[in-house]
């Protein structure tokens, strides 16, 4: 098969693959062409799913939450790791609201969830971020 043909033809998945693999690692795994051009969207996937290969919603734990949520808090530039506790506001740690923006942003990204524009505006703590992670079923443990 010539390059062009093979970077045209779909990604083929073994059968005998483990259950639930996506598409991207079965590219990955493919030999002779690279991963980036096999890669393409499931036609009879939703556009939303298509082009994803996060891992599915896991149940995490309200401590494994607040224990990442501290994490991410914690990491943060102007944060004074040391006043970083379950019940501390983001105002008691002298965030801005840029500030407040940013470690919201970071949150999301920690737990692969997307907040909408009014969540991340009420979300003042680390107990109401952890509140609000817990809430959410695509919450992801990667």
């Amino acid at each position: 098969m010539n390059r062009l043909a093979a970077l045209l033809a779909p990604a083929k998945v073994a059968a005998a693959g483990r259950a639930g693999a996506c598409s991207c690692s079965a590219a990955l795994l493919a030999a002779g062409t690279p991963a980036v051009a096999r890669r393409r969207p499931l036609a009879a996937a939703p556009l939303s799913r298509a082009f994803s290969c996060a891992a599915p919603a896991l149940d995490l734990s309200r401590e494994e939450i607040e224990k990442r949520v501290l994490r991410v808090v914690r990491g943060f530039d102007k944060v004074d790791a040391n006043k970083v506790t379950p019940d501390v506001t983001f105002a008691d740690l002298d965030l801005d609201s840029l500030d407040t923006v940013e470690v919201v942003l970071a949150i999301e990204e920690e737990f692969n969830v997307e907040m909408s524009d009014k969540d991340a505006d009420e979300i003042q703590s680390v107990a109401q971020a952890v509140q609000y992670i817990s809430t959410r079923p695509e919450a992801s443990g990667v």
